[in-house]
């Protein structure tokens, strides 16, 4: 058939092949295309803006803007900002004021344009304000970090999600049907259990699932005109299935923030979920370590002041062993954490404490806490009055204050009324009464 030879005559990879021809086959981001969203709305009124499209690898960055400049009859111009910088985007103009001259539009595509510095960006502005082209960007970083701001300002930013597993399935049975580009003409067959083990592995990623796809055909032998897919050759496909993940990245930054929320919340399975999360994507377990052991100090407290040894025993027994032994040790302390009481209230009580000595000055040490190792110095009072407070019942040296003079009857420390520091709250509000002289006694909450 004229179908099949032209599939098995065309050399480019099966993901190049079915790329969209049309916006009607372009699959997922039913929040932007569908006719409420917003580039529907634009495509209705005949006229593109300069608009950043920030997404997952395989989301369809690329071929949506291509889809975009076909629609509304532009010249698309692509540049990679991993090979381009500001003589290439002086020659884009002068291609686009051509066509301007010639009454046609420009798209000026510029993918992973978050590589691009601060100089090569601003090259771009004045030319986005005075309409030589319409600019898509495209990036998979946060383009509030990535970006300058005059570009955020003159191009809107629009958010492109991971497939879906019904969207990818979609994908998988036009590529499994299509005869002219995909592998219809070969007759694959492949169970549905085996099928849904490759969509999970795409993770969300188009052209990952067309790649695995077209390399698990690739692995397979025909027979009788079938290629039936076995468990065992997709599995030689698949390898190892490393989930999204970037180091220093936003996916990084995401993932930690729901490990530390998920110890902060008590939730262990959540906790051990995204710390499982993060060591399959490649996060450096020390870093994670290191992460823990501010969570048993800012989260836990003294509330289970146990935890920040729990902490620190996990970064000694993640260096002595290493990967894989190595990760247990992370994983119990991930536990214990998410487990204990919590209270923050000495990192309240410091940042407090913090922000008084900033904003006070240098107050003076009060003259009875000063140190009088000479003559001179207890001659000008150093030392005087002090009450040592062994010298007292329960070691309290009765209305003697500590704090100077304009913080005094500050209690920055609050503890709360969870875990071990239900008692110290208990123990501190028993001191501060007895250490109070009747002419400074105060209720304390």
């Amino acid at each position: 058939m004229k179908t099949a030879k032209t599939a098995a005559a065309d050399p480019r990879p099966l993901a190049a092949r079915m790329r969209p021809r049309n916006l009607a086959e372009f699959v997922g981001q039913g929040q932007l295309l569908d006719p409420g969203g917003p580039i529907a709305a634009m495509l209705r009124s005949g006229k593109l803006h300069s608009m950043l499209f920030w997404g997952p690898p395989g989301s369809g960055k690329t071929t949506l803007a291509r889809l975009l400049a076909e629609a509304t009859h532009s010249v698309l111009q692509p540049l990679s900002a991993v090979n381009s910088g500001v003589r290439e985007i002086r020659a884009a103009v002068a291609e686009a004021e051509a066509a301007r001259a010639q009454g046609h539009a420009t798209v000026l595509f510029i993918d992973e344009i978050h590589r691009f510095n601060k100089t090569q960006q601003d090259a771009l502005l004045p030319h986005v304000e005075e309409g030589t082209f319409t600019l898509i960007g495209a990036t998979t970083e946060n383009p509030s970090f990535a970006l300058v701001n005059a570009l955020l300002s003159r191009a809107r930013v629009y958010v492109l999600k991971p497939l879906e597993e019904p969207q990818l399935a979609e994908l998988l049975r036009r590529t499994l049907q299509d005869a002219e580009r995909g592998l219809g003409h070969l007759q694959v067959e492949m169970a549905p259990e085996l099928q849904r083990t490759l969509l999970l592995s795409a993770d969300g990623d188009a052209r990952r699932l067309l790649n695995l796809l077209d390399l698990v055909v690739q692995l397979a032998t025909p027979e009788a005109g079938v290629v039936r897919i076995a468990a065992g050759t997709l599995a030689a496909a698949i390898g190892q299935s490393w989930r999204r993940f970037d180091k220093g990245g936003e996916a990084f930054y995401d993932e930690i923030s729901a490990l530390h929320k998920s110890l902060r919340g008590s939730d262990p399975d959540a906790a051990l979920y995204w710390l499982a999360r993060m060591l399959d994507g490649g996060a450096d377990p020390l870093y994670i370590a290191r992460r823990l052991v501010r969570m048993a100090m800012e989260d836990i407290g003294l509330a289970d002041p146990r935890a920040l040894d729990v902490a620190l025993a996990a970064k000694d027994a993640y260096t002595f062993l290493g990967s894989p032994e190595g990760d247990l040790a992370l994983a119990e302390a991930v536990v214990y954490l998410a487990s204990s009481p919590k209270s923050n209230a000495v990192y309240v009580a410091w940042k407090k404490v913090r922000d008084a000595v900033k904003a006070g000055g240098s107050v003076e040490v009060p003259m009875h806490l000063r140190n009088a190792p000479t003559q001179l110095m207890r001659g000008l009072g150093y030392g005087q009055d002090y009450r040592y407070d062994h010298d007292y019942p329960d070691a309290i040296a009765p209305g003697q204050p500590y704090l100077p003079q304009p913080l005094r009857g500050q209690d920055f420390y609050q503890p709360s009324e969870r875990g071990l520091e239900a008692r110290i709250r208990e123990r501190l509000l028993w001191i501060r009464a007895h250490r109070q002289s009747p002419s400074e006694s105060k209720t304390h909450a």
